[in-house]
């Protein structure tokens, strides 16, 4: 397997934070229900599913947005190693299944999108993938309704972790993303995801 390119997201750290020593791989998503697909669990119907293309192994981690304008371009470029699945599952070739991350916006529609792409790895009808986390990333500024924020934790239950990202203005606008226009709270991410794909991802049970 090809090993992951050396993460430039690292922040370096603050002379207390060495002192201290490493602090654990710096997992700051919320933890899931679901560790692993589970056979028998329902699918969504096959016309909104989404669709798989073929990969040549599984030595890339992929994000899948799962709705259009989800961020997985974004992500993608945020982490080097990383690529944009354009709304589709990577299927690499048997036995190892490939590393995944979900990425989804908070509205109502994005949040329904994971919960689809979430149940259809769960029932086993997406083989070959190992289903990471998902990312959730703010589709406006300000806290979510508690409707939504409800939603979100259901949609959460059925997948390993999940990661939130808030409103960027500067992104909104068309900027590139850049160290100097990102908030801490994705460095958090890009890190914790990193190091879950550093940590031999090939590991977590994924059906093929």
């Amino acid at each position: 397997m090809t090993q992951p390119q050396q993460n430039p997201w690292n922040r370096q750290q603050s002379p207390v934070e060495a002192q201290q020593g490493p602090s654990q791989p710096g997992d700051t998503s919320l933890p899931g229900s679901l560790s692993a697909p589970r056979y028998g669990a329902s699918a969504s119907a096959e016309d909104q599913r989404l669709p798989k293309f073929a990969i040549p192994a599984a030595d890339t981690l992929w994000w899948v947005g799962v709705h259009g304008g989800s961020g997985e371009s974004t992500l993608s470029r945020l982490l080097p190693g990383s690529r944009a699945a354009d709304h589709r599952w990577p299927i690499p070739p048997p036995p190892v299944p490939t590393p995944v991350v979900l990425v989804a916006r908070t509205h109502g529609s994005g949040l329904r999108a994971a919960q689809r792409a979430a149940s259809d790895w769960a029932s086993g009808v997406v083989q070959g993938v190992a289903v990471l986390g998902l990312v959730l990333i703010a589709d406006a500024p300000g806290r979510l309704p508690r409707v939504l924020d409800d939603f979100a934790d259901i949609v959460g239950g059925g997948v390993p972790r999940v990661w939130d990202i808030p409103w960027i203005e500067e992104w909104r606008r068309g900027e590139d993303p850049t160290p100097d226009n990102t908030p801490d709270e994705v460095f958090e991410v890009l890190e914790s995801v990193y190091a879950l794909r550093a940590a031999n991802p090939a590991d977590y049970p994924s059906p093929y």
